[in-house]
């Protein structure tokens, strides 16, 4: 049996827990579970084995390695980057922090596996949701929120397809950083940083 990380419900198999995931979730899955759902649907209803799928991972694997090895070959180290800019220098840095996105009274648990380990310059790791890790330069808040399935700017947030847009009716969108109002796409992650991201409708 395959459970649900985006909603509990159970599965006989893997292929029947993709099927779900792209009917179902299509909006909410982070970058790992699109691969896999996307992978699944280019097979052509054919079931997928174990074969497909290791060998899937190590494709995922090897493209992440060649990324990870052209971000260290360029890239300044600077300190900064322009609106939602990559990071650059992979593996040059480790920071942490802490991040709370709350959304109309519900807390995103960050422990979930839908977000650990989505991108190799920031994640939450090993189940847990109380500490992000930064692992190059220039990652923006609003390229970190991203990896996790939020886009995110100063004044709105959109999550599983939902729009949430400050001051429309009578929603309120506030986007802090170390208690200080920031832009997502031109603020950098620093060691420390405490994030919050709150929506109230």
């Amino acid at each position: 049996m395959v459970d649900c990380d985006y909603c509990g419900e159970s599965f006989p198999d893997e292929d029947a827990y993709l099927e779900h995931l792209g009917s179902v979730h299509r909006g909410e899955l982070g970058r790992i579970d699109r691969r896999r759902v996307e992978s699944a649907e280019g097979e052509d209803d054919q079931p997928i084995g174990t074969g497909t799928i290791l060998l899937a991972v190590g494709a995922i694997v090897a493209v992440a390695a060649l990324g990870g090895a052209a971000l260290l070959a360029g890239g300044s180290g600077g300190g900064s980057s322009g609106a939602g800019g990559e990071p650059t220098n992979l593996g040059s840095v480790h920071y942490h922090g802490t991040m709370e996105v709350v959304i109309d009274g519900d807390r995103i648990d960050f422990s979930r596996s839908r977000y650990q380990l989505q991108d190799n310059a920031f994640h939450y790791e090993a189940g847990d949701g109380s500490q992000w890790h930064v692992h190059a330069r220039s990652v923006t808040l609003g390229y970190a929120l991203g990896t996790l399935g939020f886009d995110v700017n100063a004044t709105s947030v959109t999550v599983g397809g939902t729009t949430y847009r400050d001051g429309q009716d009578g929603t309120s969108v506030t986007v802090t950083v170390n208690r200080e109002s920031v832009t997502p796409d031109d603020y950098v992650l620093q060691e420390g940083d405490r994030v919050r991201v709150v929506v109230e409708t």
